[in-house]
């Protein structure tokens, strides 16, 4: 595929404030004996990662102001408020700002206008995301995962109206193996003493793609391994005359993956890029949704120390890496780099980026506000990772009875069907009386599809075992603290599944991997060799999270309505949600046979 005319985009930035040259003095340098000073030049890359369609300091599922319990901020309103400040501060001509991609992904905001008002329509609206980061003056941003969430169209539609490239040297033409997006973008900087700075931006994406949205780019997309294009990109930019070579990487820097042995590649790679190939100076580090404020990796081969910097999700934090040059040998050389992070809590909304998305928000906030039914009981997620909750429950009876009615009449319709959900959120609630769509949607915050496979008793017992490695191992008898009994091995909410359908116990005394005991189905021990249907969202089908079996089975049918949606529609179609129809206790915490809960 011809690379478009972003590919080889060359930002120039005019002849700013420079950085003031040690030694003033008008005596000519032979006549003193003293040396000129070396010529040097200082400039400040910002950063931003998974803003996942936060533009707004706006929880559009509690329908407030977002927070949490360490009172952050988030949206890129904020954001700009601190990049507005730094460039005042450098000198605007010293700065560059760039993302490490998820960005249409998240919020009611971003789904409203990929999906209820879509951008693809004709005559249709501009992406709030594209909207928000032209005003504010990106220059460049790489791919994320959920780019692709919502199909290729749509991405390359909101592609078409950023002022600023996408940038993804791994996502490449499924036929010709070409680049499908601008693999890099070089930026001049000028300098007060002459030669220009040209920084490059390599833009590496997950490979995790190729698997978590396969039904939107199989056949039309590769996605090879990050370190595998760095060292075919970043070579080929320093022989481009690229005096500083920065990535920007959605990819954590833990050198794990979710999906194991399914594809050849490392999801969190950016520190196995920092490590195997040279000639790079800074990563911007995404996806992981971690804080890393400064963090350098020594490459095997040179031993140059490399920054990587991630910051926090949603337009919580900024990074900052300030790079410190000196003129050297006829060529800039990196002497000093360094990354800090700024907490977006501490600026106020920017009124340019909030006046000029006002009616985009009021819109979207009277769309989630929309009744759609009634409850006879309020349900939340609080206490879900832990217990049996009806508000889980409530996403396994929508899920089995889609799968059930999409079977019916068919070759597997006979066979029993089970269904796996995740507490996504902790604050989610039904309430009683009016539900709204964002009362529903909050139950779903991600766009998953669901999905129909066939598995054994035996495998039934195996996924069951993987999941419960979340609880962290307690004796019996020791003191129980909600608090510190989950997310053993920094295992997330998200890859906990809880299974409607069966019925069993969680014994969390025992080491994981031998914690399920009195797996039952009809009330009699599961027959390890029995046929069962499982209800399954297409991340976890797709081998996300890594769960045993799930991504190898046989899929008897599969959707492309997203889950949340089909939950909202289930409301609407019912009238009513009551708790009493759907609700079990199917599963439970023990220590040695007694209930922990």
């Amino acid at each position: 595929m011809p690379l478009d005319r972003r590919t080889f985009l060359g930002t120039s930035a005019a002849t700013g404030a420079g950085v003031a040259l040690a030694g003033t003095t008008a005596t000519p340098a032979a006549a003193t004996g003293h040396t000129r000073p070396p010529k040097r030049y200082s400039f400040t890359v910002m950063g931003t990662t998974d803003l996942h369609g936060n533009v707004f300091n706006w929880d559009y599922f509690t329908d407030k102001e977002f927070d949490d319990k360490t009172h952050n901020d988030v949206g890129l309103a904020k954001i700009s408020t601190l990049v507005n400040k730094i460039r005042e501060e450098k000198g605007r001509r010293n700065t560059l700002l760039i993302d490490a991609g998820d960005t249409i992904q998240g919020t009611q905001l971003s789904y409203y206008y990929a999906k209820v008002d879509p951008i693809t329509a004709r005559r249709g609206p501009v992406h709030p995301m594209a909207q928000a980061m032209n005003a504010i003056g990106y220059d460049a941003a790489a791919l994320g995962n959920h780019e692709f969430n919502y199909g290729i169209p749509v991405l390359r539609k909101f592609e078409e109206q950023c002022d600023f490239p996408l940038l993804g040297a791994n996502a490449l033409d499924a036929k010709t193996l070409r680049p499908a997006f601008p693999p890099y973008s070089i930026h001049r900087l000028c300098t007060p003493h002459g030669r220009d700075v040209k920084v490059a931006v390599l833009g590496l994406t997950n490979p995790g793609i190729a698997i978590w949205d396969k039904a939107n780019v199989q056949g039309k997309m590769v996605f090879p391994g990050l370190e595998e294009q760095a060292t075919k990109w970043v070579p080929k930019l320093r022989s481009m005359g690229a005096d500083v070579v920065i990535v920007s990487a959605h990819s954590g820097s833990s050198g794990t993956s979710s999906y194991g042995d399914q594809l050849p590649y490392i999801e969190n790679a950016a520190g196995l890029v920092a490590e195997q190939v040279p000639g790079i100076d800074a990563i911007l580090v995404g996806h992981a949704h971690t804080e890393i404020a400064e963090y350098f990796v020594a490459n095997k081969e040179t031993g140059q120390k490399v920054v990587l910097s991630e910051p926090l999700k949603w337009g919580q934090r900024l990074t900052l890496f300030d790079f410190d040059l000196v003129w050297e040998k006829g060529c800039w050389t990196v002497e000093k780099v360094g990354a800090q992070v700024l907490n977006s809590n501490t600026a106020d909304e920017d009124p340019k980026i909030t006046c000029l998305l006002g009616d985009e928000h009021k819109k979207v906030v009277a769309y989630v506000n929309q009744v759609i039914g009634t409850s006879t009981a309020g349900m939340t997620t609080a206490d879900a990772p832990w217990k049996d909750e009806p508000i889980i429950d409530l996403i396994n009876h929508v899920q089995a009875e889609t799968v059930k009615g999409a079977l019916a009449g068919g070759q597997y319709a006979a066979l029993p069907v089970l269904s796996q959900a995740s507490c996504f959120s902790r604050t989610a609630a039904i309430p009683a009386g009016q539900v709204t769509i964002r009362d529903a949607a909050g139950l779903y915050v991600f766009e998953n599809t669901l999905e129909a496979r066939l598995l054994t008793g035996a495998q039934i017992k195996d996924y069951l075992e993987f999941s419960a490695r979340y609880f962290v191992q307690t004796p019996a008898g020791a003191p129980v603290d909600t608090a510190k009994l989950t997310n053993a091995d920094n295992t997330p909410d998200y890859n906990y599944d809880a299974l409607s359908g069966v019925t069993y116990e969680i014994d969390i005394a025992k080491p994981a991997g031998s914690r399920i005991a009195k797996l039952s189905f009809d009330g009699k021990p599961i027959d390890p060799a029995a046929q069962f249907v499982l209800a399954v969202n297409n991340y976890r089908a797709s081998g996300g999270g890594n769960f045993p079996h799930v991504a190898r089975s046989q899929q008897l049918w599969a959707n492309s309505e997203e889950i949340r949606n089909t939950i909202i529609n289930w409301v609407k179609a019912k009238g009513t949600v009551d708790p009493a129809q759907f609700a079990t206790v199917g599963w439970k915490l023990t220590r040695e046979g007694t209930p922990v809960f």
